[in-house]
């Protein structure tokens, strides 16, 4: 199948790349020359794991193609995605400024009958938007479809391949029957395409995120309470998960969630929600939870100084707001850092992947940065971990101490056992252990 996706971000490349896995012949879009000359050499500007090897690939077997020119691709598409950013403005809403231009060029390059899918996240009554703006430039047939994304940052590649479900919002039959044949090849196993009506699907992206996001912020204030009553977080959570109309997953508690889609989803559907003349009170309290639990590990690096961080070095290990990816933004080590910035202290942080983006976009040189999570350490008064990343969980922990000024670790995502490490002769804070 010929498609065309409009937007190289995140889920525009994730999704491109994995269609010309399946045999397609797609061709991704940019108004960014830049980026679309690196992508044609091969240098993704992303990390997220199996992207860049499956991305070299497809180009090199003539499947993927990048243009900066719509006009090349979209009168031969049979299938056009649309893939762009929705910033969110400041009361939340989504901004649809990109996503309705590239409507507009999709309908001005049309030749014949068009599917025009949405697959950026967006509120309920886009599609409609989208139709009005592509039947105002052209006299050629089109449905336009709503097919949101469910893709994990840092394990995006296998989220596409082998999706827990396809979710399709149409009124069109013929739109329908043709998204089934696209995604087949990626359902074999017998997970379902589910069809529904259009606000339905629209709706059901913001709606999983919302699920997830208050999961998190519920944890996180059990967490708080287990501190206060001398109970173990790790203990509740594997209580409560085993039972099987709870489950296991995103039970985790830590400094809370960040990255592109809960926060912007979050704000996003409380928008939808008032702009109904509806109070969503829970959610209102998911976000609050997540804002304060992002300062709660500086709070505990105040208190443990007796609030006196004025001169104080510390060593940061993960600046990335989860694993597998170099994404900082709504990151909690931005909140940590600037925070103990504010309060006199300097920093050295380390982080596998998001060192470049964190210089560039978010803490610039206010902050040095080591080449390893050990040199990181040098002269530091204390360790705070805040990302996950696999290299931190078993580090040499006699060379950790032997680099530290003094013996102490603040543990943002729980993942050292608080018995070892004081048997160590460390001092150490977790969330909620």
């Amino acid at each position: 199948m010929r498609i065309a996706i409009v937007g190289t971000g995140y889920v525009g490349l994730v999704a491109g790349t994995c269609f010309a896995e399946s045999g397609n012949d797609v061709t991704c879009i940019d108004i960014d020359e830049t980026k679309i000359k690196n992508l044609k050499d091969g240098i993704v500007p992303i990390y997220e794991p199996g992207l860049e090897e499956l991305l070299k690939r497809n180009v090199r077997d003539g499947r993927l193609h990048f243009t900066s020119n719509i006009a090349e691709a979209i009168p031969t598409a049979q299938v056009v995605f649309i893939a762009v950013g929705t910033p969110p403005g400041e009361d939340g809403s989504a901004d649809l400024k990109y996503v309705l231009a590239a409507a507009r060029s999709i309908g001005e390059n049309m030749k014949e009958y068009t599917v025009i899918v949405d697959k950026s996240t967006v509120p309920v009554g886009t599609a409609a938007k989208v139709h009005e703006a592509v039947a105002s430039v052209t006299d050629c047939e089109f449905d336009v479809v709503s097919n949101p994304e469910f893709l994990k940052e840092g394990a995006a590649i296998d989220d596409f391949l082998k999706p827990d479900r396809v979710v399709i919002g149409s009124s069109s039959q013929r739109a329908a029957d043709t998204m089934d044949e696209l995604y087949e090849p990626f359902v074999r196993t017998g997970n379902p395409i589910i069809h529904m009506d259009v606000p339905s699907a629209e709706l059901t992206k913001y709606a999983a995120n919302a699920m997830l996001a208050t999961r998190i912020s519920f944890m996180n204030e059990i967490a708080n309470i287990c501190t206060r009553v001398g109970a173990s977080i790790d203990m509740v959570r594997k209580g409560i998960g085993s039972d099987a109309r709870i489950g296991s997953r995103f039970l985790f508690a830590g400094l809370g969630y960040g990255g592109s889609c809960f926060p912007k989803d979050v704000k996003a559907i409380m928008k939808t929600s008032e702009d109904t003349g509806y109070d969503f009170q829970m959610l209102r309290a998911v976000e609050n939870v997540n804002e304060s639990q992002k300062r709660l590990l500086f709070e505990m690096v105040s208190e443990h100084f007796q609030g006196d961080l004025k001169g104080k070095h510390f060593a940061v290990w993960g600046l990335a707001f989860k694993p597998n990816t170099d994404d900082m933004r709504e990151a909690p080590a931005v909140v940590v850092i600037e925070a103990l910035l504010a309060a006199g202290a300097t920093v050295t942080a380390f982080d596998p992947e998001a060192i470049e983006e964190s210089r560039g976009h978010h803490l610039g040189d206010r902050i040095k940065y080591a080449e390893g999570p050990i040199s990181a350490l040098e002269n530091a008064d204390a360790l705070i971990l805040i990302t996950e990343w696999n290299e931190f969980r078993r580090p040499d922990f006699d060379a950790l101490k032997a680099s530290l000024n003094s013996p102490v670790v603040f543990d943002g995502r729980n993942i050292y056992p608080r018995k070892t490490l004081e048997k160590l002769g460390f001092t150490y804070y977790g969330i909620g252990t």
